[in-house]
């Protein structure tokens, strides 16, 4: 940071404009330009609480020292090394909530917000529900639900023992009450026997192996794959498995919801319709891909 050019610097204050012109100078080879804006912004607003209309308006950061100069440079060398900005800042924004995220949980999608917004929408006149979030990673969805519905009991698992450290926690800073529990789906029981839910949702593994070629490097690099990626010769594995597990564990009615691969909408509806689930639809999301699978259980 030596280019005094640019730099205003009074009593250890600097130029808000100019660090955010050189976070995006420094990420041009790895993001392109809006993205690179985004980046900057929240960098700055997580470092020193400054907003974007501050930058805009090249405020000055006060207690600009070599000690900030230094954590400055290692969050860029990480981001030019294409690790997610979330990982980097070690949170990111989820429905209205901040939920600390490490390489141990996937960072929440918008499309999961969209899965959100949709259950909360068609149940948020309901009261007393009992809630059920399998494959939880960061706890996002079973959070969300959690405060956003009326009194609700939620429950949430993974097979992450990580994960489940991080979705407790995200719990607590967002004051939201979810009884947790590590377990493996595909191989073991839903722990709550003696509950019948109103709700089950999943956002499982569903992308393939054969489309790793398609990803991006900062989500093949730091990702967790078994939170992302299933095998080809079972693409289904996941939805087969919390169908079957749903038939013994919702109440009658109970409603079940998938964030899906959009590649086998027409499968996993027909999956719904042939264990016994009926208003079965599959939702395209904002980008318009079959991106949430529904339906209820009537027997």
């Amino acid at each position: 940071m030596q280019d005094n050019q640019v730099i205003k610097q009074l009593d250890n204050s600097i130029s808000s404009k100019y660090l955010f012109e050189k976070i995006q100078k420094e990420l041009t080879s790895v993001y392109e330009i809006n993205e690179t804006q985004s980046i900057a912004s929240l960098v700055l607003e997580k470092l020193f609480g400054i907003s974007r209309s501050a930058i805009i308006l090249d405020k000055n950061i006060k207690g600009f020292s070599k000690e900030t100069e230094k954590k400055l440079d290692q969050i860029i060398l990480r981001l030019r090394n294409s690790e997610p900005i979330q990982y980097v800042l070690g949170e990111t924004e989820f429905y209205g909530k901040i939920m600390k995220v490490s390489p141990a949980v996937l960072i929440p999608r918008p499309e999961t917000e969209e899965l959100v917004d949709l259950i909360i929408k068609e149940n948020y006149k309901r009261e007393d529900l009992k809630i059920l979030d399998i494959c939880t990673g960061s706890g996002c969805i079973a959070i969300a639900l959690q405060t956003n519905l009326k009194n609700n009991s939620t429950f949430a698992l993974d097979i992450s023992q990580k994960a489940i450290h991080m979705a407790a926690r995200n719990a607590i800073e967002n004051q939201s009450r979810i009884n947790l529990r590590e377990c493996d789906i595909l191989k073991e029981e839903i722990p709550w026997q003696k509950i019948s839910f109103d709700i089950i949702v999943s956002n499982p593994p569903y992308i393939g192996e054969s489309e790793r070629r398609l990803m991006q490097k900062n989500v093949l690099d730091h990702e967790p794959s078994l939170a992302l990626f299933v095998k080809d010769t079972a693409p289904l594995i996941f939805y087969e498995r919390i169908i079957k597990l749903s038939k013994t564990c919702l109440v009658k009615g109970g409603r079940l919801y998938f964030e899906i691969n959009e590649r086998f909408g027409d499968e996993i509806s027909a999956l719904f319709s042939d264990n016994g689930f009926k208003d079965v639809e599959i939702i395209k999301d904002l980008s318009g891909k079959d991106r949430i699978a529904k339906g209820s259980y009537n027997p």
